[in-house]
């Protein structure tokens, strides 16, 4: 594999661990840890899905080489080569004015880049952007985020049977809340493959505030993300929660408040030091110690966090914690 345009530190066999955000981090090492869970849901999703999608892509958008938007070639494979991937994702540039970037595929994925996306963000910006979607495939987003297509299509189709239609909304909406934490495990992950918080940061102002970046601030950005934890009372709260019913993506304010925090904590340093968790030991990785880690990060944030509404709430969602530990534990115990 060729080396990257500069020198940035590669990471040898590291596994996406290292940057997986805890709640996210809990529920792969469980799914993982299911012998035959990804050949389940690569049957439910269609045994032709990924190639016709392949066929769609090369098709009807231009894919990244040595002589079609080399630049962004150059970035998968940078990314490829810092994350210590098996294989080089191929990426593609599809026309659209919206800005967005996606990996698709199991066996084989690849990233979908948006023109639009390419218009917004300048080159260490966009590496950001393909670091995060390569970190999305080392750590197998695709495979368990189809579990939350599958079912959300489900759930429109039994929306007449109100219990069924109830059970299969809060499913769904944990699946949404693990997706959630999912892309903040890749924003990390993008920040390990362009080794640049400034651009990955700048990144994430970009996609709430488009591309007049002389009239933004990222200290003044930061000042909103503490404005929206704290600002309001109870009400408020409720509303916020409400709001991210339905998303699967974070709110810029909180995705660079949560980065920045990440990266201030120490862990991007360590890593770039060397001190991360191996691939090689990822069928080790224990299932229990997982589980409460996820418990002790939600209890962290809610601690932090000013929001009076998650005051209201802390005990009750302490109890809910508490009882998803002790399902996990018993979880483990079988397994083991």
């Amino acid at each position: 594999m060729t080396t990257p345009d500069r020198n940035r530190v590669q990471l040898p066999g590291i596994s996406s661990r290292a940057y997986e955000h805890p709640a996210d981090r809990s529920a792969l090492v469980a799914m993982r840890s299911l012998t035959g869970f990804d050949s389940v849901l690569k049957r439910m999703s269609g045994l032709f899905s990924e190639r016709r999608l392949r066929l769609m892509f090369l098709a009807s958008a231009v894919r990244c080489t040595d002589t079609q938007f080399r630049a962004l070639h150059d970035m998968g494979r940078d990314s490829a080569y810092i994350l210590d991937m098996p294989r080089i994702p191929e990426v593609y540039v599809q026309q659209d004015p919206q800005a967005y970037a996606m990996a698709i595929g199991f066996d084989e994925p690849f990233i979908v880049v948006s023109t639009g996306l390419l218009d917004l963000m300048d080159e260490e910006e966009l590496r950001f952007v393909v670091g995060h979607e390569t970190a999305h495939i080392l750590s197998g987003h695709a495979v368990y985020g189809t579990m939350l297509a599958i079912l959300t299509r489900l759930a429109t189709r039994v929306a007449w049977i109100p219990l069924g239609y109830i059970g299969l909304r809060v499913i769904v909406a944990a699946l949404e809340e693990w997706q959630r934490k999912a892309e903040m495990s890749a924003d990390r992950g993008g920040l390990l493959a362009g080794q640049d918080p400034d651009a990955a940061l700048r990144a994430l102002m970009k996609l709430a505030g488009g591309s007049r970046l002389h009239e933004m601030n990222i200290e003044a950005f930061l000042d909103q993300a503490r404005e929206y934890d704290t600002a309001g009372d109870v009400r408020d709260g409720l509303l916020k929660v409400l709001n991210m019913l339905g998303t699967t993506h974070p709110f810029a304010v909180t995705r660079v408040a949560e980065l920045d925090r990440w990266r201030r904590g120490g862990d991007y340093d360590r890593i770039i030091g060397g001190d991360y968790p191996r691939r090689e030991d990822d069928a080790n990785a224990s299932i229990s110690e997982e589980v409460k880690a996820a418990a002790n990060s939600y209890r962290e944030s809610w601690a932090q966090s000013q929001d009076p509404f998650i005051g209201v709430l802390r005990d009750v969602a302490e109890g809910a914690v508490n009882a998803g530990e002790r399902i996990f534990n018993r979880f483990a115990r079988r397994e083991n």
